[in-house]
């Protein structure tokens, strides 16, 4: 059998599961149950059609594939917090390598990763048909996991889900990562320790709960200064008035719990005559990167390694996804714990010099 090799300005014919199995010299079915994993075929036949498919450059069809399964092959990624944008996360650093990473793991297993706009009107979703769903930082019963899943779409959320019953999720140990940044803050002398955080989400919400928690076991009081997600300025705001209470009530460290806190806060201290690390502990929420390395001094940052949680979220997705038991709607909800990574730098090294 020759395979057209195509005319210059033509497409090329593309090899379907008829030409594999007339150069494998057997069926399309054998073909079909080789290259799925299906029937009882010996170990030899399998690997003969798998070898000849790669080597015509066979592609499984995507509409065959979803007429065979009932599957489109797509998975959505979206959030219903932070709605005053469509997408409201893709300027976090964050946000980007999660949807970078989860794009790759399901490539890898055959999905394809669509990111969808933030809406508070659901005939978005009418438009694209789903296998499952993937929320990033889920609001408390949030109602677009309830409506994912009233249409039947499986949905692993990346956070806690709070009341929200779904799949799985993949989240954070709040209560450690909180631990490992202000311990590191009190190791470096700091009395009172202050947090500076979004007023919105899940994250948010579970993040202020475990400082609260460090700050009444360490017999210590907890000062949260708290801005709007959105409006323009409000985190510079909120560092500002920090830094502007009185001397004995002033902070002499801030752990700013969203990315671009860390800058607003140094800003803010430069302003105001604060020297960062001498009079003031700075730490902030974020990726390693040439903006928290390079900044003056350079910023102490906890990573919540968005790769590892996109990645995850993808795994345990597809899992549901292709595990018919668990469908119609969700069971035991399966989880994974993101490891958190501390990388400290002249922010909060009093006397220290350099990353």
């Amino acid at each position: 059998m020759t395979v057209d090799q195509g005319v210059p300005g033509r497409r090329p014919a593309r090899v379907g599961i008829r030409d594999v199995a007339a150069a494998a010299g057997v069926s399309i079915t054998t073909v079909s149950d080789a290259l799925n994993g299906k029937g009882r075929l010996p170990d030899t036949t399998r690997v003969h059609v798998r070898e000849v498919a790669d080597r015509l450059g066979y592609r499984p069809s995507a509409a065959a594939r979803t007429l065979r399964t009932g599957r489109s092959g797509l998975i959505g990624l979206t959030t219903t917090n932070h709605a005053a944008e469509p997408f409201a996360l893709s300027e976090y650093g964050w946000f980007t390598e999660l949807v970078r990473a989860a794009t790759g793991a399901a490539l890898d297993r055959g999905y394809a990763l669509v990111v969808l706009p933030t809406s508070s009107r659901h005939d978005v979703w009418s438009n694209v048909a789903l296998d499952g769903t993937i929320v990033v930082d889920p609001a408390e019963d949030d109602p677009m996991v309830r409506e994912l899943l009233r249409r039947g779409v499986p949905v692993v959320t990346g956070g806690h889900p709070g009341d929200s019953t779904v799949h799985g999720w993949v989240d954070i140990d709040h209560a450690l990562a909180m631990e490992t940044v202000l311990d590191h803050l009190a190791e470096g002398g700091a009395r009172r320790i202050a947090l500076l955080a979004a007023e919105e989400g899940t994250y948010s919400r579970r993040c202020v709960e475990a400082y609260q928690e460090w700050c009444a076991a360490q017999e210590r009081a907890p000062l949260v200064e708290s801005y709007p997600v959105g409006a323009p300025g409000a985190a510079g705001a909120a560092a500002a008035r920090l830094l502007d209470r009185a001397p004995g009530d002033r902070p002499d460290a801030v752990y700013g719990l969203h990315e671009g806190g860390g800058a607003e806060l140094l800003a803010a201290a430069r302003s105001r005559g604060l020297r960062v690390p001498e009079d003031l502990l700075i730490a902030c929420c974020g990726e390693d990167s040439p903006h928290t390395a390079a900044a003056e001094p350079a910023l102490t940052t906890l990573s919540l390694q968005p790769r590892v949680a996109g990645s995850s979220a993808v795994e345990l997705l597809v899992g549901v996804i292709e595990d018919d038991a668990a469908r119609p709607g969700p069971r035991i909800p399966a989880q994974r714990t993101v490891p958190i990574r501390l990388s400290v730098r002249a922010s909060t090294r009093r006397g220290g010099s350099g990353s």
